[in-house]
């Protein structure tokens, strides 16, 4: 059973930056694709990034590209995002989520999900 921790969150000032980190356990991780997706209050949650396991390529949502960095460290199982130049719409609850799919198709709609990290950005 795929389990996914998130760290990292918390208030930050507006251009400023933070680092997600997740960590994965209880299946092969090179073998999933990981995402961060978001969600702010009454909202819908969003797809912010996604590491696709077959080929190594990433998706951002355009608002955060060029700010935002999806990595992952295959020898420690650890998937991150670091946000930099943050702005206050960029505050949500992020997750952590984890998929055996091979390639995008640009949803939230992942099979396993960490509890969440708070990231306020504050203007």
């Amino acid at each position: 059973q795929v389990q996914l921790v998130e760290s990292g969150g918390g208030l930050v000032q507006a251009g400023g930056s933070l680092t997600l980190a997740c960590e994965f356990s209880g299946a092969t991780f090179t073998r999933y694709s990981m995402a961060w997706i978001r969600q702010a209050p009454g909202k819908e949650r969003e797809l912010v990034a996604e590491s696709i396991w077959t080929n190594g390529a990433t998706y951002y949502r355009a608002s955060v590209k060029g700010r935002f960095t999806i990595s992952r460290n295959n020898f420690n199982n650890i998937a991150y995002l670091r946000m930099d130049s943050l702005k206050p719409e960029d505050t949500a609850v992020y997750f952590c989520a984890a998929d055996s799919k091979g390639a995008t198709d640009y949803s939230t709609d992942y099979h396993y999900w960490g509890r969440g990290t708070q990231v306020t950005v504050s203007s």
